[in-house]
Order: structure tokens, then sequence, then C-alpha cells
């Protein structure tokens, strides 16, 4: 009963198409990926009483589709890619092709058992502006790297020109990116919560601020497994296998891990005895540093679920202790 009583949608994303397909029911619609594609979509579904639609992350070329469909009152499910193959492998189903792909997230989409809520429609433009930010920054990287290798005087001016126009892009971009989250009073609120840990960055708290909008409302390993830094098992009977992280939001677990490679040296005192406390147990210095992200995160978590700022309780003589 509970299978058939919502009728559930699929949608198979392309730059230029959008191949739909109802759960249990042969008809398909193929339509434009544009506004007017959009609205004709959403006309089509409510025609056939449709309530909950899926559709598979694409490359961004599913957005404006998914933001149309929430605003006419539908639930969108957006899967990640390996939860639709991971679904077609669970039923044996090795043919693939766009109609095909549809039908396969239709019944995907029937079949999920929890659907979250939303995210604040806020945050994906703020994002969008991290995103470039991050772009930016690996830009400079790059350029830094072709400074370095470059014998030529002439060339390295070149390059020096070129990091000092992004840095000054770069922090163009930053700072309207805070302005326009500090016009919102809760998100302003938030990320002050956010930077009040030692160790955490205003770019740091940005990324973080947009990249976990649930934060505050997880436990301290919905966290961790939500950017990829939670340790996961690998055994199986008599074998033990080596605890790793897998998986996650990557862009978040790489700002993270930045973040804690300054705070677990110079500017957290707990990260700081915690990562010499790991490396004189003989982890590696890898090792040490993932955990150090993991943890900045929960700190970060505790804060903004308590609403009350940081406050440091490590003394410098634990940190000579630990030493």
């Amino acid at each position: 009963m509970s299978k058939h009583s919502i009728i559930c949608a699929g949608i198979d994303t392309g730059k230029h198409k959008l191949d739909v397909a109802l759960d249990g029911c042969p008809e398909q619609l193929e339509i434009d990926n544009t506004a007017d594609g959009h609205a004709a979509l959403s006309a089509w579904l409510k025609r056939h009483c449709v309530k909950r639609v899926g559709i598979e992350a694409s490359g961004g070329y599913e957005q404006d589709v998914v933001a149309q469909l929430r605003c006419d009152d539908f639930v969108v499910v957006v899967f990640q890619p390996t939860q639709v193959r991971a679904y077609a492998r669970f039923l044996l189903q090795r043919a693939k092709n766009d109609k095909i792909d549809a039908a396969l997230i239709a019944a995907c989409t029937a079949a999920i058992k929890k659907i979250h809520a939303p995210p604040d429609p806020r945050l994906a433009p703020l994002a969008a502006r991290m995103t470039l930010i991050e772009q930016l920054t690996d830009q400079i990287a790059g350029y830094k790297a072709y400074r370095e290798s470059c014998r030529d005087p002439r060339g390295q001016q070149f390059w020096k020109a070129e990091i000092t126009r992004y840095n000054a892009l770069l922090r163009a971009e930053l700072k309207e990116l805070v302005a326009a989250i500090r016009q919102h009073r809760d998100l302003a609120e938030r990320l002050e919560l956010i930077e009040s840990v030692d160790g955490v960055g205003l770019k740091t708290a940005v990324a973080i601020l947009v990249r976990m909008p649930e934060l505050g409302r997880l436990t301290r390993g919905q966290a961790a497994a939500l950017a990829g830094l939670a340790p996961f098992d690998d055994d199986s009977a008599t074998h033990v296998g080596v605890r790793h992280i897998a998986g996650g939001r990557e862009r978040l677990r790489g700002a993270l891990y930045n973040a804690a490679l300054a705070a677990a040296f110079q500017w957290n005192p707990q990260l700081i005895a915690f990562y010499r406390r790991l490396t004189a147990a003989g982890r590696p210095h890898k090792y040490a540093l993932v955990a150090c992200a993991r943890k900045l995160l929960i700190f970060v978590n505790t804060v903004v679920e308590r609403g009350t700022p940081w406050v440091s309780t490590a003394s410098p003589s634990a940190i000579k202790k630990a030493a």
C-alpha cells in the first residue's frame, strides 16, 4: 500500500534536455532543460498527480529545475550518482540510457525511506560564490608553482603580478560574500560562532557555514561522516582492516583539513596537545591531521548547537606537558 500511495517520478538530467519517467508506469516525457521546459514539466507532473520527484545530481545542470519544482511544492530528492548506480546494481540492471536511467531514478525515489528537508534556499547562491573563491585559491596555488619552477626573470615577474592580481580578486570576493551573509541576522550570528573557535579563520568559517547548513543539529558522528572525516571499519571474520575515511563533502573536508594544519601547530591549544599526543603514540602525521580536522569540526558543531562562543580551556603548561 505505502509503495503506491505516493506517485513518484524520476528525472535524468542532461545539459540540454530532461528525460522523465513515472514509477510503475510506461508513460515518459522528454523536455528541454530550459525555464519554459521546467514550467511544462511541472504542469505534466501535476496532471499525473506526482508528489515526489527524484533527480540525479549532474554537474549543476539539475539546479534550476530542482529550484522550480520545489517552488511548485513538489518533494524533490536529489540523489548522488553513486546512489543511483548502487540501486541499479542491487536490481542487477546493467542496461543504461537516458530513458532507462529516468525509470531507475523513479524506482529509487519510490523506494527511499528517509527524505531530508530541502536546504536553505539562501545558501545556494552563497555556496556558488564560495566555489569561486576556492577556484581563485586553486589558481593562486598553481601560479605560485609556476613561479617557483620558472627560471626566467621576466616569467617570474609575470607570475608574481598574476598572483598579486588574483589575491586582490580573492580578497574582494570574500569581502562581498561576508557582506552578503551578514545581511541575514541568523547567518551572521552563526558565522560569528563558527569563527570564534581557535584556528577557524574567516574564510574557513564561511566555507563551513555554506557547505554544512545542518551544523548544530547533528551528532558528532553525523557531522564527521557528512564531511568525510569519519573513520569506517573494514573488518570481515578474522580480517581486521585499517580504518579509513571515505566519501563526504570534498570541498568542506579540504577547508577543514587546511584549517587543522595550522590550528594543530599554532592556533588551537586543544588541537596542539591532541596532535602531539597522537604522534607521540606513533600515529602518522596525516592520520593525526585528519583526526584534528574531525575534532575541529566537532568543536564547531558543539559551539553552534549551544549558541555560545568558543572558550579555550587548555593552558600553555598543558601544551608543554603534551610535548
